[in-house]
């Protein structure tokens, strides 16, 4: 069976199957921040979506980060490393990528395990 969450026209804002919760890509809500707020808006708008799903942030199996700007990457990095559940560092990608929206310094796809 697959639950999908916040279903719309063009996506499902979360879905899970087979004990796994997929988000879809999250971004800021205000594009006027840096990108250690927009990293901040981003971390807050995923453990929203995995509590809402029965899990957290230290069940996180994957995270890809989507970055126009290569020089970003320090202050990304920052404000995940303080958010980052220790010990369960999960594996990542962060790549170059152009993004929807011109202000958007970020978008993350996470994929986590229910408990």
């Amino acid at each position: 069976m697959i639950q999908r969450f916040d279903v719309g026209a063009r996506l499902s804002e979360m879905a899970i199957h087979n004990g796994t919760v997929y988000l879809a890509g999250q971004v800021p809500e205000d594009a006027s921040l840096d990108i250690q707020g927009q990293t901040a808006q981003v971390l807050a708008a995923v453990d929203a979506l995995l509590e809402r799903a029965g899990t957290d942030k230290s069940r996180i199996l994957m995270a890809q980060i989507f970055l126009p700007d290569l020089n970003d990457f320090a202050g990304m990095n920052a404000v995940w490393d303080a958010w980052v559940a220790a010990g369960n560092a999960p594996p990542r990608a962060t790549v170059q990528a152009a993004l929807a929206r011109p202000g958007w310094r970020i978008e993350m796809v996470v994929t986590a395990a229910l408990p």
